[in-house]
């Protein structure tokens, strides 16, 4: 029989639990999940695990990106749409009304601040609504189609 060094550790408290819960899950000492653990780490196809975990990050990374895209896709092209229309709809204003659509539009765009500070300290996301509301909208729409553009 081969005899074992008892070795003094550390370990903070959450991990401790986890290591606690995996003993009593197994029906084994914590010594063994702990051994087991060490053994895992130090053995040679610790570097093929830890490319693979790697691997699942990087993937996992790219369908974020791939998510983000597709977002500034859609805001890119809602804020285009946007401009175009209301570069097409709104008038020239005369001179002397210039100082108080200027005042209103200070007006106007501090309540646009305030409520998307609000949305966002909420979390809500106009992208994410949008998004979920696009893959219904998309089946019906002509691909190339423009005729729907409001301008």
């Amino acid at each position: 029989m081969q005899t074992k060094t008892r070795m003094n550790v550390y370990f903070e408290p959450g991990l401790l639990k986890k290591v606690e819960a995996l003993a009593l899950r197994r029906n084994v000492s914590k010594s063994a999940v702990i051994e087991a653990a060490v053994a895992s780490f130090l053995s040679e196809d610790s570097a093929e695990r830890l490319e693979a975990v790697f691997a699942r990050r990087m993937d996992r990374l790219g369908r974020q990106i791939a998510g983000m895209d597709e977002d500034i896709a859609i805001l890119g092209e809602t804020v285009s749409l946007f401009i175009r229309f209301w570069l097409t709809i709104t008038p020239p204003l005369p001179d002397n009304a210039q100082a108080s659509a200027r005042a209103k539009g200070l007006e106007r765009f501090e309540g646009f601040v305030q409520a998307l500070g609000r949305r966002l300290a909420k979390g809500d996301r106009f992208i994410k609504e949008v998004s979920r509301d696009i893959p219904a909208t998309r089946a019906d729409l002509n691909v190339g189609d423009d005729h729907d553009d409001p301008v």
